[in-house]
């Protein structure tokens, strides 16, 4: 199944590098890209697309803002999928982006196969894009929300098996599926299914919500430790 791409990003030449990537790829198109955020959200209304490299720094309006209304459409199983590209690791910016529902953020130098393997990744539905890089950036950034450590985790926490709440914590701590499979001595579609099951309990949209949340309701602390 062939990947639709949008690249979103105000330097021509940018996209122009992207586009000759992804071109030369039998699995992917680009059907669409954008300068800024206003140009892309337009250009969605008309053009249907699974995956969206999106810069986060833009004028008009910047990447956070717009990932935030494309995703806010809730967990349908076609809206896209918004990939955040960086200049700098551990940007603000990013996790801002991861907050308001981007499925992972990658370095704008990336090599071309890591983005290559995120995008289908991303498509698939493992929404995790380098789990130990997205893990690091919320380490950098949670201290600097307002504490939530005195305060009540959201009772839908209450609605996981014991199960699923071991699941989610070693989801939160940047492990895969495949990992997680062989820490709890699980097959690796059974821990699928529980990540499954804690996303429809949460009403999350995928992993990196899940990872988000658990660091903000204090169920994992900045460093990667289980909390309280």
């Amino acid at each position: 199944m062939t990947v639709r791409v949008m690249l979103v990003d105000d330097q021509v030449l940018l996209r122009t590098g992207f586009r000759m990537v992804l071109a030369a790829q039998p699995d992917m198109e680009v059907v669409a890209e954008a300068g800024d955020g206003v140009e892309a959200l337009e250009v969605l209304r008309s053009t249907k697309v699974d995956v969206i490299l999106m810069d986060v720094r833009m004028p008009h309006l910047d990447g956070v803002e717009t990932t935030r209304r494309i995703c806010a459409g809730g967990q349908q199983e076609d809206a896209p999928k918004v990939l955040i590209l960086t200049t700098f690791d551990l940007d603000e910016y990013a996790f801002s982006a991861l907050k308001a529902g981007a499925s992972g953020f990658m370095l704008k130098d990336v090599p071309p196969s890591e983005l290559l393997a995120a995008i289908r990744a991303v498509r698939s539905g493992d929404a995790v894009v380098a789990p130990s890089t997205t893990r690091r950036l919320l380490d950098r950034f949670t201290p600097m929300l307002p504490a939530t450590a005195a305060e009540p985790v959201r009772p839908e926490i209450g609605r996981l098996t014991e199960r699923e709440r071991e699941v989610l914590l070693l989801v939160a701590q940047g492990l895969s599926n495949g990992e997680i499979a062989a820490q709890l001595v699980l097959s690796e579609a059974t821990v699928k299914t529980h990540v499954g099951r804690i996303l429809t309990k949460l009403e999350l949209r995928d992993r990196v919500q899940a990872v988000v949340l658990a660091y903000e309701t204090g169920l994992v602390r900045a460093g990667g430790g289980a909390g309280a």
